[in-house]
């Protein structure tokens, strides 16, 4: 293990070491004090309502060894005498900022590994696409992978910062807005990068599928030279740009079901309980089988298998992983709830592109009943009505026969699926989430299959917990 030390952040991050040792070692770093546990490296986060610096007297009772603080926050309201007398083995570090200097030490920890490094970005997949990714590689390789959703401007370097005797390490990189992707793979320096897809999530704030473009393309910034770039080459922006754009810097893998591409799947089938499908490797042939349906998951699986065959993985490991890769939680999650209705807990996050594939796997489900239980999809700025009444012809389209939207934007949603052909008789429009609940736990059978789908921001796992 590559260590990192108290004095290190004095050197790299031009720490003040207010209390204690600059020899200690610093390791599993924390930035919830509910989650410290004896011996942790606790970081002080200052959000928008609250202020977790002032919270570092919680994190050393539940043991954190080290605190790291922002001087701001907490330089004169530090009790040096108390903390000395009552925890004399506590380390406080005062610096400018904390959240630049989590990836400060993360860029650093990052420099002591010559290792594989699989960078994953896109509007929709992200998630999915790196447990896939991370199952195949740990076929032959320690992985150290995103834990949820740790994607953004501090969870990436917190993720890093948990590298040990790991071999090989895939993370997941998010952004809402341009250079933010660009900020984390130079802090992540992957050897390869990702991109699942360019969709329109936050399309309200970067105003065009180009600027989204644009902006999953900063990967690249952080990229090794002579590493791999791995797209979605169906994805008509990738697809255009990849037409494009040839550069002597990285390597170009293309996957696909409809263009032609280096990693392609033929002769695909696709059920409610997973898909199957062939391809060919050097000549062979081989049948691939994925234990969750939905044609975005024989897209991921394409992706892994082009990501497994750049380092050596035996095809049959390969497979062997795709077979038995486990998804992060609320990223299509079936459950059978207490009656033995079949609940899809896709409640994450939301816009049309992961919309579409949810109601196209639910379509497919041969269930007595199809519920969709849809919110609000956020920050889509002028393109809101639009993507939401897209949404509602997709609905239709998949012949959902319970419909439950909730929310002011989602309505028109419900608009939208009446008027291309839904019975308005079966279609509810709620304002909050109880009321969704009290209606479906009067009507859900055993044989239902009920999809809850929104942005997090709507807070669906509420529902989902309800009514499983």
């Amino acid at each position: 293990m590559k260590e990192i030390f108290v004095k290190d952040v004095t050197k790299i991050c031009k720490g003040k070491i207010l209390i204690g040792n600059e020899d200690e070692v610093l390791e599993n770093f924390v930035k919830d004090t509910r989650e410290v546990k004896k011996g942790d490296v606790y970081v002080g986060i200052k959000g928008e309502n609250y202020d977790g610096n002032l919270l570092y007297e919680d994190a050393i009772k539940n043991g954190a060894k080290v605190c790291i603080l922002q001087k701001q926050s907490v330089n004169e309201k530090i009790d040096v005498e108390k903390i000395n007398k009552e925890y004399p083995h506590t380390t406080i570090i005062l610096v400018d900022n904390t959240i630049k200097t989590l990836q400060e030490l993360a860029k650093y920890k990052r420099s002591l590994y010559d290792i594989p490094v699989i960078g994953v970005t896109g509007s929709v997949g992200k998630t999915s696409t790196k447990d896939i990714i991370a199952s195949v590689m740990s076929k032959k390789y320690n992985v150290l992978k995103t834990l949820g959703n740790y994607n953004n401007q501090i969870g990436l370097p917190l993720t890093i910062l948990r590298l040990k005797d790991h071999d090989a390490m895939v993370v997941e990189m998010g952004m809402s807005e341009l250079g933010e992707i660009s900020n984390l793979t130079k802090i992540a320096k992957p050897t390869v990068a990702v991109i699942t897809n360019v969709g329109t999530a936050h399309i309200g704030i970067l105003g065009s599928r180009e600027n989204i473009l644009k902006a999953k393309l900063e990967i690249l910034d952080g990229l090794k030279e002579n590493g791999t770039l791995v797209i979605n080459n169906d994805n008509d922006m990738l697809n255009n740009w990849n037409n494009k754009n040839h550069s002597d810097k990285y390597n170009v893998i293309t996957f696909g079901l409809e263009n032609e591409s280096d990693v392609m799947a033929k002769d695909v089938h696709i059920s409610e309980d997973g898909s199957t499908y062939k391809m060919e490797i050097d000549n062979k042939k081989y049948n691939v089988n994925i234990s969750v349906g939905g044609s975005h998951f024989v897209l991921n699986s394409l992706c892994a298998i082009a990501v497994g065959n750049l380092f050596d993985i035996d095809i049959n490991d390969i497979l062997d992983g795709i077979a038995n890769f486990e998804l992060t939680k609320r990223r299509m999650q079936i459950e059978k709830n207490k009656i033995g209705a079949t609940i899809i807990n896709d409640c994450y996050n939301a816009n049309y592109d992961s919309m579409k594939a949810a109601l196209d796997y639910l379509g497919k489900i041969s269930s007595r009943r199809k519920i969709a239980v849809l919110g609000d999809m956020l920050e889509l700025g002028g393109f809101s009505k639009t993507l939401h009444e897209k949404v509602g012809k997709e609905v239709a389209k998949n012949k959902v026969d319970i419909l439950i939207t909730v929310g002011d934007l989602s309505k028109d949603i419900s608009r939208k699926a009446i008027e291309d052909g839904m019975d308005k008789n079966n279609v509810y429009l709620f304002n909050n989430n109880d009321e969704a609940i009290n209606l479906l736990n009067k009507i859900i059978e055993k044989e239902d299959a009920i999809l809850i789908k929104a942005s997090n921001g709507m807070n669906f796992q509420q529902i989902f917990e309800k009514i499983c």
